[in-house]
């Protein structure tokens, strides 16, 4: 076990205590690896209880009857090089992520600084009226604050086509723990489907990727069965420690028929990563009833607020400064999520997008454990 690891591994005091230490991030996929996209490995929480699996063992972790939400939005190539300043003077260089797509020409973006190991450095955006030059010679002018007091995204004023820009002067979004740039069809899951009006996700629903289809007919053999909705991921914010901004989601009507009949008949409804989670949360009422629903979504889930139809969550694992935590803790409880982060750690299990995955489900007899 290497210096790092020793330093976290253990019980955890608290969740603020986790540390990642840089050599459990999964640096690229599985496949550069030489393994397959459901060659990583699983983590499977039953309340305190873990065990150590490989993803491909999914469908001996689920019975007939359970349902997983899973989503639809395609990643997006979402990166685009651009300069932001005088034009005489060549500009500063930035790099441009797309985040979410407004109404008409309207996406709210956010300004990177290249530090050339990806778009890493958060940059300050506006001031409102400033011009960004995209590569191609469109441009954008950013208008407002998306939320009013924060300056790391704003809305701007976008070419007629984003779609087409993206494809032809884009590239996924990557953060420097990744070794290199990968093909968008690294960033592309099995049920990824294309959006009508070209939106999609800034970054990929990463907790399905480790999906492939002869897992899914596996899945489906066994009774198992899948239930699509979609929410458009935007930008990470996990540097700031800030919570997820408003985001646009669908839950059809059969995906609400799926899950309701489902948890009537005793089935558990398995949400695939938070996405997953924070769509069908806000389709849902206060007794856990799921209706077709769409629009935007603020929700954010909260061990105080807690979940109200979802049973079970398959998820990467995240980093300690992130907002997802809170969502984790809302399904599993604090204590089964410090004994799962613990067991990840001890096990040298790999975080982020290419990383292993975590399946958390209820346990019917918990147990206690301090934390």
């Amino acid at each position: 076990m290497s210096r790092g690891v020793k330093a976290v591994a253990g019980v955890l005091e608290t969740l603020d205590s986790l540390s990642v230490p840089p050599e459990l991030s999964a640096r690229v996929p599985p496949e550069v690896r030489g393994a397959g996209r459901d060659d990583v490995r699983l983590l499977v929480s039953r309340g305190v209880e873990v065990s150590h699996r490989a993803f491909r063992e999914l469908p001996g972790q689920l019975r007939a009857g359970d349902v997983l939400v899973v989503n639809t939005s395609p990643t997006l190539p979402a990166a685009v090089d651009a300069r932001v300043g005088v034009e005489q003077a060549g500009g500063e260089p930035v790099v441009v992520h797309f985040s979410t797509r407004g109404e008409g020409r309207r996406w709210a973006v956010e300004l990177r600084t290249p530090d050339g190991s990806g778009s890493t450095v958060p940059r300050p955006g506006g001031p409102p009226g400033a011009v960004v030059r995209l590569r191609g010679g469109t441009r954008l002018v950013l208008r407002r604050p998306l939320v009013p007091g924060a300056d790391r995204l704003w809305w701007a004023d976008a070419p007629m086509d984003v779609g087409r820009l993206l494809h032809r002067h884009g590239r996924p979004i990557r953060y420097g723990y990744t070794e290199r740039d990968q093909p968008l069809s690294a960033y592309q899951t099995v049920f990824a489907l294309p959006s009508p009006d070209g939106s999609g996700s800034a970054e990929m629903p990463s907790a399905a990727r480790p999906f492939t289809t002869g897992l899914v007919a596996e899945l489906v053999s066994r009774g198992v069965q899948f239930a699509p909705v979609t929410l458009h991921t935007g930008v990470a914010s996990a540097e700031a420690h800030e919570p997820p901004y408003p985001e646009r989601f669908q839950v059809p009507a059969t995906t609400a028929w799926l899950v309701n009949a489902a948890r009537a008949a005793g089935g558990r409804v398995v949400a695939v990563g938070t996405t997953a989670v924070r769509a069908l949360e806000t389709a849902a009422d206060g007794r856990g009833v799921v209706r077709a629903a769409s629009g935007w979504t603020d929700l954010v889930v909260t061990p105080g607020r807690g979940v109200r139809a979802v049973d079970g969550l398959l998820t990467g694992l995240h980093e300690p400064t992130a907002s997802h935590l809170l969502m984790l803790e809302a399904i599993a409880g604090r204590e089964a999520l410090c004994r799962g982060y613990t067991e990840a750690l001890e096990h040298l299990y790999l975080w982020h997008e290419f990383g292993d995955s975590h399946l958390i489900l209820r346990d019917d007899n918990p147990h206690s454990l301090n934390c």
